[in-house]
């Protein structure tokens, strides 16, 4: 078993922003992509007084799910956020994988692009996969079918959340894309997507209506809502019914940031996890 310590210790818990159990694991290496990275673990609060199993979410940028201190750009309250649903019954370990500064980009982009260069989403979402989740797997009570298996990103982070889930079909039951970057790869991810297979499963999708603009020079607009509707219609055209196996969401004012996300994330959580505590 790995050397997971709680994430609290040695802090001054008034200094940071923890509900309930999350441990932490240093500098998980991965030799494809040649650097390392802190792993971050919710544990439901059933956890430590029974012997059940649970499911497990992945998510990206895992260093902004549960304390504010400790991120880049605020915090999604995830860890209060599954705590509110255990009270409804709805539980799940999340497994938060920290991003690595300037190869952020690269490693959440599954395509080539004119601008950033060779994606290497493949060579992050194989680390996921072959390295990080079966070190979860052996070291916590999980259900390791990929119909409990879940991932969740926001930004690039939903931008390969939506391509794992096509591509990684067999290890990804469910997925929430929150605010997915879309422009980056367009035309790319619509291509794939539309000659992938439909595998079964739940897919959450939302933007905010305020997302994209004109800058502070009034140089740039981007079309957002007319790129996620068309996904929306992509994905109910491969099969995935509104309202049922997908949900979307267009936030009314809804601004691409860590706040925003922590707002909707509730809502996303019971969307994707509420069919596996009643199966």
């Amino acid at each position: 078993m790995a050397l997971w310590q709680d994430y609290l210790d040695g802090l001054d818990p008034a200094q940071h922003s923890i509900s309930g159990t999350v441990k932490m694991l240093s500098g998980v290496y991965s030799s494809a992509l040649e650097n390392e990275r802190d792993i971050f673990v919710y544990l439901p609060p059933s956890y430590a007084h029974t012997r059940r199993r649970y499911p497990v979410i992945y998510m990206h940028d895992g260093q902004n799910l549960f304390d504010g201190s400790a991120s880049f750009a605020g915090e999604w309250e995830a860890d209060e956020a599954m705590e509110a649903l255990s009270a409804d019954g709805i539980e799940a370990i999340l497994v938060g994988i920290a991003n690595v500064g300037d190869a952020r980009i690269r490693e959440y982009q599954p395509f080539a692009h004119p601008y950033f260069g060779v994606g290497r989403g493949d060579a992050y979402l194989h680390f996921v996969l072959a390295s990080v989740k079966p070190l979860i797997d052996t070291d916590f009570r999980t259900l390791s079918d990929r119909a409990h298996t879940g991932m969740i990103g926001s930004s690039l982070g939903g931008l390969i959340t939506l391509y794992a889930y096509f591509k990684y079909s067999a290890h990804i039951g469910f997925i929430g894309a929150l605010s997915p970057s879309l422009w980056i790869a367009r035309s790319p991810l619509r291509s794939f997507i539309e000659s992938a297979p439909a595998p079964p499963g739940r897919i959450y999708l939302d933007i905010g209506t305020a997302e994209y603009a004109l800058d502070s020079q009034r140089r740039w607009r981007y079309d957002a809502l007319k790129d996620y509707r068309e996904m929306r219609d992509l994905l109910i055209q491969k099969g995935y019914p509104l309202g049922e196996s997908l949900m979307y969401v267009e936030d009314e004012g809804g601004m691409h940031n860590e706040a925003d996300w922590a707002r909707r994330l509730p809502n996303a959580l019971r969307f994707l996890l509420d069919p596996l505590m009643k199966g």
